[in-house]
């Protein structure tokens, strides 16, 4: 079963072509979202490394799809300077086994992803960001 997985994952799109969409996706953000976003790194990566699972209490790889990495806008202060840059870290193996299952577009997908990834930048918890887009 996990040599199918791996399978549909090497022809699937690549790390490349989903930093493309997630690119697309942070240009086409609102004023003054995208200029609060400018210097924060994106990353593709393949899976999260299992100490970031161990400390985000997941089992399994697939079960994250991004994560933040950082200080908030509102938490940050002077003593903040020297601090490596805030980063958006989206793991392509879980996208791509999110969109299997989902169904729905990689460019809905990733560009969810990417905001949900981006609202704790600004500070907004899981729960604060689930009850926008419930709004929504």
């Amino acid at each position: 079963m996990r040599s199918d997985h791996d399978a549909a994952l090497r022809s699937s799109p690549t790390a490349e072509e989903i930093e493309a969409i997630a690119r697309l996706a942070l240009e086409g953000l609102a004023e003054p979202f995208a200029s609060h976003l400018r210097d924060v790194v994106l990353l593709i990566e393949e899976e999260a490394d299992a100490d970031l699972l161990a400390d985000l209490l997941i089992d399994h790889p697939l079960e994250l799809t991004g994560v933040y990495e950082g200080i908030p806008i509102g938490d940050k202060s002077v003593t903040s300077s020297g601090t490596l840059p805030d980063r958006i870290r989206l793991f392509r193996a879980a996208i791509l086994d999110e969109w299997v299952s989902e169904g729905e577009s990689l460019e809905h997908l990733v560009r969810h992803i990417l905001i949900h990834e981006a609202g704790h930048h600004f500070g907004f918890s899981d729960e604060e960001m689930h009850a926008l887009e419930a709004d929504a």
